[in-house]
């Protein structure tokens, strides 16, 4: 406890915070980068007039409330004020559109990465550039004010994400890390900025518009982690903490978007290794060797945080259809009675998959709530399809489903692995699906047929990403990547999946049924309303 208060009072401390979809988390680390206190605040977006945003205001008493929230924890826990910071960075969910004008007032409401409504012009950018641009790109909303005709496209003045912003108030610098940044616009990896002929492409696509501005200059300066992006100012500190007790002169590393701090935590950025989080959605980003051999729209093309490219295939369905089967099963018992504790009810129905047969018995399910655009659809049915055939028991029935949870993962993943040759050391899974020991972590490594590590990581996952983020500001000229190998996660307690011979048959299998079976998801999807 005395060694934990003076670091905290000598400010021998790293601090994060993440602005996530539903939740603003603060994470206060040490010398160990282990939590000392943690802060969180929740909120959530609204749509208004056609568009998912968050107001300007929630931003800044949103990340008041979680700084109040940490300080109150430290000083709850240690008996001491929180005034110093050995250094900081903020993160927040990538992507998305915040334009200012000189006078640094937001000229729209920020237009969040859950928008679909850039498809015409990330559809004509990823043919000019030839480099796939989603639509919670950036440069997508930019493009797509323009096809608009909006007004205040010719008013702006700088261009940034949410993470960029904050840092933006809290230091007074434009800049933000390479890894947010690779969502605003194409990284060029040889010289971890923006693409120069892509950028001079833009510029001559609108120039028929006569706006004041060239597109590199509203955009903010990129750097990588480690690197040093400014100083918390003295009107940044009030921001912050209204209180008045947090010092000024903080060193702020490069803001960061959620995918870059979930690789850091999750020590997933060096290359020829993957992380895979699977909740509400399921993604994984790949870190890779070079460039891909040619253009696919499946496939995102970011950096980590240090420069590095890396394929992120994004579905945007993960285990929520597999819990309201669960849900299925505790009505159920509870009406037979029985008072089940919902996390027993999720280990035993998954572990119950673990005795199946190897494909799931012959059955086919998809869990799509929404579109997948991995394979082509614009909505979803969830479905369970089986046969006279089939082996219809509780084993298969569950294994079926968790199948089914990385159905359209592995169908990226194979543009990847098989069409593209990316070779993988190593893949980190998290989220709720890998909760229950060795099963989905099992399957994972069955379906992607490479080992799959989990493992508990410290703190708030992406908040504590951050703060290793600012840590790193203090390393001495190591990479990023082992910098985290050697001092972060040198001791980590990690268990590792290997995938077995059998399992991956089964999966196969279970995949010919289910790129086959995809008619039957489109008929359902036109029909079926």
């Amino acid at each position: 406890m005395t060694a934990a208060r003076d670091t905290i009072v000598g400010g021998n401390t790293s601090l994060g915070i993440e602005l996530g979809s539903t939740r603003i988390k603060a994470v206060l680390i040490g010398p160990d980068h282990q939590p000392l206190a943690t802060g969180g605040h929740e909120w959530k977006s609204k749509l208004e007039n056609g568009v998912w945003t968050y107001d300007i205001d929630a931003v800044w008493s949103g990340l008041q409330a979680a700084y109040a929230d940490l300080a109150s924890a430290v000083e709850s826990a240690y008996g001491v004020q929180l005034e110093a910071v050995g250094a900081m960075g903020f993160s927040a969910m990538m992507h998305g559109y915040m334009a200012f004008d000189a006078a640094g007032e937001l000229l729209v409401p920020f237009r969040t990465w859950q928008n679909t409504i850039t498809g015409e012009s990330a559809h004509a950018l990823t043919k000019l550039f030839q480099y796939n641009i989603p639509q919670r790109w950036s440069i997508a909303h930019l493009y797509q004010a323009v096809l608009n005709g909006e007004a205040h496209v010719g008013k702006i003045d700088y261009l940034t994400t949410l993470a960029g912003y904050v840092h933006w108030r809290l230091t007074g610098e434009r800049v933000l890390g390479v890894g947010d940044a690779s969502g605003m616009f194409p990284i060029d990896t040889a010289t971890g900025q923006f693409d120069a002929g892509m950028l001079a492409q833009f510029d001559s696509l609108v120039a028929d518009h006569r706006y004041p501005w060239k597109l590199g200059d509203i955009l903010p300066a990129v750097l990588p982690a480690g690197r040093e992006a400014g100083r918390l100012t003295e009107e940044g500190a009030r921001l912050l903490d209204p209180s008045g007790k947090l010092r000024a002169g903080v060193p702020v590393a490069p803001a960061e978007g959620d995918a870059g701090t979930g690789m850091v935590a999750t020590n997933s950025v060096a290359r020829r290794t993957a992380n895979v989080s699977a909740g509400t959605s399921i993604f994984a980003m790949v870190v890779l060797e070079g460039p891909l051999k040619q253009l696919h729209e499946e496939i995102d093309l970011v950096t980590t945080p240090a420069g590095d490219l890396v394929g992120m295939a994004h579905c945007n369905n993960g285990a929520v259809d597999l819990q309201a089967w669960v849900g299925l099963f505790g009505e159920a018992a509870a009406a037979l009675g029985a008072q089940v504790d919902t996390t027993a009810l999720f280990q035993t129905l998954y572990t119950a998959a673990l005795e199946g047969d190897a494909d799931g018995g012959g059955m086919l399910a998809y869990n799509y709530l929404a579109g997948e655009h991995v394979v082509g659809l614009e909505a979803g049915r969830p479905l369970f399809v089986r046969t006279p055939h089939s082996s219809f028991t509780l084993a298969n029935f569950m294994r079926t489903h968790l199948f089914a949870a990385l159905g359209a993962l592995r169908v990226g993943m194979d543009i990847l692995l098989k069409d593209e040759g990316v070779e993988l050391d190593s893949m980190f899974a998290h989220g709720g699906l890998f909760k229950t020991k060795g099963v989905a972590q099992r399957f994972l490594a069955a379906a992607m047929n490479t080992p799959v590590s989990v493992g508990e990581v410290a703190g708030e996952g992406g908040a504590w990403g951050m703060a290793l983020l600012a840590s790193f500001l203090r390393a001495d000229g190591e990479s990023l990547a082992d910098w985290l190998a050697s001092s972060v996660f040198g001791g980590a307690a990690i268990e590792t999946a290997e995938p077995e011979a059998a399992d991956v048959e089964g999966f196969d299998r279970f995949m010919e049924r289910y790129r086959d079976g995809l008619a039957i998801e489109r008929a359902a999807v036109d029909t079926l309303h």
